[in-house]
């Protein structure tokens, strides 16, 4: 009887601490034991290092942790669950076939994009009829049910709903199961964990918002407030467009890339889609000169938006107007090495306006906006100086100075030219292809797998030393970049809607070399599975100018 017992408990450590529990007890309830250790909410385990969602039960002794609100597995787990709650609430209030065609589009600042596709009235009684459903369901603290069906299944119980787009996608899962999440009777698919029951999403709003709503939720650094909504409507304008563009070449979600691969007319669609880009780019540059008195174009993005490969491409299309286009990279002006900031941890923060000589650019700039002839300096980053090499420019009537750098959309960092003399444009890969209709790709993927593969090119760095910076990069846009983006005279979304088939070749070996002790392991894993859902596409097809060769190499640029 003794050994009975023995075999029916776990010994659990956490925090070095050492604790039994029965078999069968859920992670959650163990959870709420160790909840006052932590500074938010728990809302997942992990166990044995690998992650698990709250609802799963302890079966053997193991190390344990949580990650919560304020980690990035823990806030996604949040959106996830909070969007699927919406749908649920959707599902009730206006029927099955609103949840089914509503689209999951993109997030906006703090608000997650969700299109009713015309099945819901975008009005504020509608909000307020999801949002009352939403909260009584949280309430009753409504399980969310996970379970595992062979992946033909699956199959089957999304084309009995008519639901194609997630019928289309398992079609090319190399998986034999998949997860499918039901909660009260509505069933979907949700690429990620979930949490387990709806009394967790406490913190939430949802407003009417163009054609659906935006589902407005809390950030990692403050993962209890909900921030009222900032409107950005150039940005939502930019992502829509390209969401259409996508529906009108018959490529809305990864199942319908997968699909058009294996139909083999991929170089068609990338020579479209590489001409449509071209002709976004050549109508900025008429929109450029159309003002007849810019000399200075300031372009600005976050990390690996294609900004290098951008400016060449508009200097393209600037000289075939009669322009003469010079470039100037602001990481020039940076101040000498021992002058550079330091973050509260002590590293040079590259990327705060302070590590700019500001003064002295706007000397330069005022003077060459003068006619003067001036030398422009060159930055050392080897030896942290900035270098003067005889790099002399004086600028003529049809000349015009292309400036690039992080700081460029800030006019604290050309505060002495004339605004009539600046044009500037806001780049980023803004990624509006969907997994399927509910289930979204963040523009940060895209990215973070452009750096990643770019930096392993030219840099020789490691995927894990990538995504271990990612959080510091993500940090500086914040400040930098995204509160100017609003300001600008143009955006261009540089995301190519076959780019990440194309990157995923490159991006899995990489993905691989990170072990299984290290943090960034549930990231790469997170990637994986993300990129598993894609069929590859070979970067040959690629012209010699495309963006994406800035990150994939072979680009006739310097880049």
């Amino acid at each position: 009887m003794a050994a009975e017992r023995e075999e029916s408990m776990a010994v659990v450590t956490i925090c070095g601490e050492k604790r039994e529990y029965a078999q069968g007890t859920t992670f959650e309830t163990i959870a709420a034991d160790f909840q006052e250790k932590y500074d938010s909410m728990i809302a997942v385990a992990v166990a044995n290092g690998k992650i698990r969602e709250l609802f799963k039960k302890v079966t053997k002794d193991c190390t344990l942790n949580f990650f919560t609100l304020r980690d990035d597995v823990g806030h996604k787990t949040y959106v996830r669950t909070a969007t699927m709650l919406l749908l649920k609430a959707i599902h009730d209030v206006f029927g099955y076939e609103a949840a089914k065609e509503s689209c999951v589009e993109f997030a906006v600042g703090n608000g997650t994009y969700v299109n009713g596709m015309g099945k819901i009235p975008a009005t504020g009684e509608s909000a307020d009829r999801l949002k009352k459903r939403m909260h009584e369901l949280a309430a009753a603290k409504t399980p969310f049910m996970k379970r595992t069906y062979p992946i033909e299944d699956a199959m089957e119980l999304f084309k009995a709903k008519n639901m194609e787009d997630k019928e289309c996608l398992f079609r090319y899962r190399m998986s034999s199961t998949v997860n499918i999440y039901e909660i009260d009777g509505y069933y979907d698919y949700f690429y990620g964990y979930m949490l387990p029951n709806a009394g967790y999403v406490k913190w939430f709003d949802l407003i009417p918002y163009e054609k659906g709503f935006m589902l407005l939720l809390p950030t990692k650094k403050n993962p209890t407030v909900v921030e009222t909504f900032s409107e950005r409507r150039k940005l939502f304008e930019t992502m829509e467009a390209s969401e259409e563009w996508g529906r009108i070449a018959g490529i809305a979600t990864v199942g319908d890339l997968n699909n058009q691969i294996c139909q083999g007319s991929m170089s068609e669609l990338i020579l479209v889609q590489e001409a449509e880009q071209e002709r976004k780019i050549g109508e900025i540059a008429k929109e450029i000169v159309g003002r007849g008195n810019v000399k200075f174009v300031m372009i600005a993005g976050p990390s690996s938006s294609g900004k290098t490969s951008f400016s060449h491409r508009l200097s393209i299309q600037l000289r075939t107007l009669g322009k003469v286009p010079h470039p100037i990279a602001l990481d020039d002006y940076f101040v000498d090495r021992e002058l550079t900031p330091r973050d509260e941890n002590g590293d040079y923060n590259f990327e705060c306006l302070e590590a700019i000589d500001v003064k002295q650019f706007n000397e330069d700039m005022i003077k060459l906006l003068a006619g003067e002839r001036v030398e422009l300096p060159t930055f050392n980053f080897k030896i942290g100086k900035r270098e003067y090499r005889g790099n002399y420019k004086q600028l003529a009537a049809d000349d015009i100075l292309v400036i690039e750098g992080i700081h460029g959309l800030n006019d604290r960092m050309s505060y002495a030219l004339p605004e009539e003399s600046k044009f500037k444009i806001y780049i980023s890969a803004l990624t509006t292809l969907n997994v399927d209709n509910h289930n979204r790709i963040p523009t940060t993927d895209g990215r973070l797998l452009r750096r990643m593969v770019r930096d392993a090119r030219t840099r020789g760095s490691s995927a894990q030393r990538t995504i271990q910076m990612w959080p510091s990069v993500r940090r500086g846009e914040e400040e930098n970049i995204f509160p100017f983006q609003e300001g600008a005279d143009a955006m261009f979304n540089s995301a190519q809607i076959y780019e990440l088939a194309v990157l995923k070749p490159f991006a899995v070996p990489l993905l691989f070399q990170i072990p299984k002790e290290a943090p960034e392991y549930y990231e790469a894993k997170r990637l994986l599975k993300f990129l598993d859902y894609f069929l590859s596409v070979p970067s040959e097809s690629l012209p010699n100018n495309s963006i994406c060769r800035e990150f994939v190499g072979g680009s006739c640029f310097n880049v």
